[in-house]
């Protein structure tokens, strides 16, 4: 099979190379299919755990309430109590 590269692919495959992260272009081309098989396979934070460029699961997104009362509002003295909804009056 024969395969046509951008000038901008065959540079990237070269730095690859001369890098040392791999010894030839077949290699190259080997980990970037896999890559692509375990992108279609897993969902994001699975390929990113798995790729290296995410160390730990993303913690659980928080609460209004929560992110208040951490650092840097923390000792604050805010009050996060809520307002009680008061009825308009209507002129009947």
């Amino acid at each position: 099979m024969t395969i046509h590269l951008k000038p901008e692919q065959e540079r990237i495959i070269q730095e690859e190379i001369r890098s040392g992260h791999f010894q030839n272009a077949a290699e190259v081309l080997d980990h970037a299919l896999a890559a692509l098989r375990d992108k279609e396979q897993n969902t994001p934070l699975e390929v990113g755990i798995a790729a290296g460029r995410i160390s730990t699961p993303i913690k659980p997104v928080k609460n209004l309430v929560e992110v208040l009362c951490e650092a840097p509002f923390a000792g604050s003295e805010l009050n996060l109590e809520r307002q009680r909804d008061y009825p308009r009056p209507l002129a009947l």
